[in-house]
């Protein structure tokens, strides 16, 4: 369960920008789309969705980035740029993209993580310098990185030393009995200018077990994808049967496209040798000759059979799906029944969670979406951007429950809205005598 993520001096965020999952005080909205976990004596709660608005190149689509590069960074565990052949998202590859375009050598950036997995709430914060944007040859390293368990310090790193290191809380799950004085020694030897003392030295030497579940939860249920376009693996065994050879069909899937209009031919999914994913559609009802769906289904029908095994993961094992433009070309009642799943307490049993970005204005519904589950992303200068929710409003600004939040979305009451007017560009383009030389 997500609670809240933040990040630094990335790309259009300069200053902190804080994703919060947590529910605002004092909101009485929609009370089904609040989560519930208790670690200890305390409750904590979460909300189960989020969706972003903002116009083009406001930052939308950073938010997600972001979720994305810490989480490949943290997976791989180093600041390193990987060699990874035609990776998905370039930035969580080549750091040297990320920073703020109007940054200096000496900002670091940011990135800090709270949820809650197998009844611990984790926290864990990583600072690090890589320099001014695309400054490829700047000696990385990590400035600082802690973490937190259950809200006590388990330890905290500055530069190659650490300043600190506390085992009692986690003493259950610890490698080896060892003296403390004698364990710090040993953890301190282990760290390296470019390496996460987390998934290296500490899961080595202290505790494997608690870097185990952090990494599993990273991979199996924080699921962010950049784009829909691009997903390259997801977990067949999860809805699908293997009918032959390597093709990936079943009933789910089946059903699934009946009620969402396909159902001229029987599709499915072929996994290649580079693991990327193809959608294809049997020829002669399932005599084994199959083409490329992309060949004649809509482009809404390939996006729809790219996410939905997404969602499907998501909500059986209780994951946090967060997907750019996740609504792109599928019509709002679908989408909008796939959110009320992710809101329906009966179905959605082991608390998954949905953030996507959107432009469709739709779903800026009181009765689809609480006002701390509506966030924004505005530009306030060229190159930085701004967040926050439309709970941050206070009711004395007339944002309640029972506005019309589209209409005032629209006539600019919350921001995170442009005007766009192309008429003069084009009229001074078709009026312009065409001067290129045709040297």
């Amino acid at each position: 369960m997500l609670l809240e993520f933040k990040t630094k001096n990335f790309r259009c965020f300069k200053d902190e920008m804080t994703f919060s999952m947590i529910p605002a005080p004092k909101q009485k909205d929609l009370d089904y789309s609040i989560l519930s976990s208790k670690i200890g004596s305390k409750n904590h709660s979460a909300l189960c969705s989020a969706v972003i608005y903002g116009p083009n190149a406001s930052g939308k689509s950073t938010i997600i980035n972001a979720m994305d590069v810490f989480k490949n960074i943290a997976l791989r565990g180093n600041i390193n740029n990987c060699e990874q052949f035609e990776p998905i998202n370039i930035s969580s590859c080549q750091l040297e993209y990320i920073p703020n375009i109007s940054s200096n050598s000496s900002e670091s950036v940011d990135f800090e993580i709270k949820f809650i997995e197998s009844d611990l709430l984790f926290n864990y914060k990583i600072s690090i310098a890589l320099g001014s944007f695309k400054e490829s040859h700047f000696e990385r390293q990590i400035k600082s990185e802690i973490l937190r368990i259950n809200d006590r310090i388990i330890y905290e790193r500055e530069n190659n030393e650490l300043s600190k290191l506390a085992i009692t809380p986690i003493n259950q799950h610890l490698n080896n009995k060892i003296a403390k004085i004698r364990l710090e020694r040993i953890a301190e030897n282990s760290l390296r200018p470019t390496e996460l003392f987390l998934t290296n030295g500490f899961k080595n030497i202290i505790s494997n077990k608690i870097v185990e579940i952090f990494e599993m939860w990273l991979k199996d249920k924080f699921l962010v994808v950049v784009s829909t376009n691009l997903i390259r693996t997801f977990d067949f065994n999860l809805f699908v049967e293997k009918p032959e050879g390597n093709y990936y069909a079943g009933p789910t899937l089946d059903k699934s496209l009946e009620i969402f209009g396909q159902s001229a031919s029987k599709t499915g999914y072929t996994k290649e040798q580079n693991n990327a994913l193809r959608i294809v559609s049997f020829i002669n009802d399932n005599k084994g000759e199959c083409v490329n769906s992309s060949y004649f289904e809509s482009y809404g029908t390939i996006r729809f059979l790219y996410e939905f095994p997404l969602i499907l993961k998501a909500l059986k094992t209780g994951g946090i799906l967060a997907v750019d433009e996740f609504d792109a070309s599928i019509h709002p009642i679908a989408f909008m029944n796939l959110i009320k799943i992710f809101h329906n307490d009966e179905i959605n049993t082991k608390h998954a969670q949905l953030i996507f970005n959107t432009h469709n204005p739709i779903f800026l519904n009181a009765d689809l979406f609480r006002r701390d589950e509506i966030k924004f992303v505005e530009k306030n200068s060229k190159t930085t951007s701004v967040h926050y929710s439309l709970s941050d409003f206070k009711t004395k600004d007339g944002v309640r429950r029972s506005e019309d939040y589209m209409k005032n979305y629209f006539i600019s009451k919350y921001g995170a809205i442009q005007d766009v007017d192309f008429s003069q560009v084009i009229d001074d383009y078709i009026n312009t005598k065409n001067t290129v030389s045709k040297d």
